[in-house]
């Protein structure tokens, strides 16, 4: 196995916001996970993530209010008022969160699809002034043509004599409901499941519709 990320020096620099899955779970959460609570859109599941070659995805139960802590890269974009979410662990070091975020109008979900976007694109330089020994970079993904529209984006972080964390994001809107997909492991550019990641973001926006 792996060194998992929460053993590692750099897990708190880089993709500490990765753990929540596994920081949070319960001894009872399996990989078919429960429901999300009546009347709020719809999450994925773990069967819709990237597949992990060793290791079944399990999830969390969809929760009020925003994971504790907050995804990597998009802190401070996405109100706790009107959000769910629902945290995905593996067995190994690879883990990932949904946050779905229900605005008031649909201004208002532009708004907020545009500043998560802003966050994510501005992470490596962020991170970079916050721990300056290190190196981050980022990559565009391209748009998906899903309801209103999503963007998937990479974001690598690296530290001296830790392993690097590469990262995936999705952010997609349906009228006035947001969503954010973040995946994270240890690794670069080249060990990320881009091509099903974006089938994974545009999933998560078409489950956004609840009539």
């Amino acid at each position: 196995m792996r060194m998992s990320l929460r053993n590692s020096a750099l897990g708190a620099l880089t993709a500490a916001a990765f753990l929540a899955g596994s920081a949070t779970a319960t001894a009872t959460a399996t990989a078919t996970a429960a429901p999300g609570t009546p009347g709020t859109p719809g999450h994925l599941v773990p069967r819709e993530l990237p597949p992990h070659p060793s290791s079944d995805w399990y999830a969390s139960d969809v929760t009020p209010g925003l994971p504790d802590p907050v995804p990597f890269c998009v802190e401070g974009a996405l109100p706790s008022a009107g959000a769910t979410h629902r945290t995905f662990w593996t067995e190994y070091d690879t883990s990932a969160s949904q946050v779905v975020v229900k605005a008031a109008t649909v201004d208002a979900a532009r708004r907020l699809a545009a500043a998560a976007e802003k966050k994510v694109r501005n992470c490596a330089a962020d991170w970079e002034r916050d721990y300056p020994e290190g190196t981050a970079s980022w990559r565009d993904y391209g748009t998906l043509p899903a309801e209103d529209g999503a963007h998937v984006y990479g974001v690598h972080t690296s530290y001296p004599d830790s392993e690097p964390g590469i990262h995936l994001y999705g952010v997609g809107r349906d009228g006035r409901t947001v969503t954010v997909v973040e995946w994270g492991e240890m690794g670069s550019y080249e060990h990320a499941p881009v091509d099903a990641f974006r089938r994974t973001t545009s999933t998560a926006v078409v489950k956004l519709y609840h009539p």
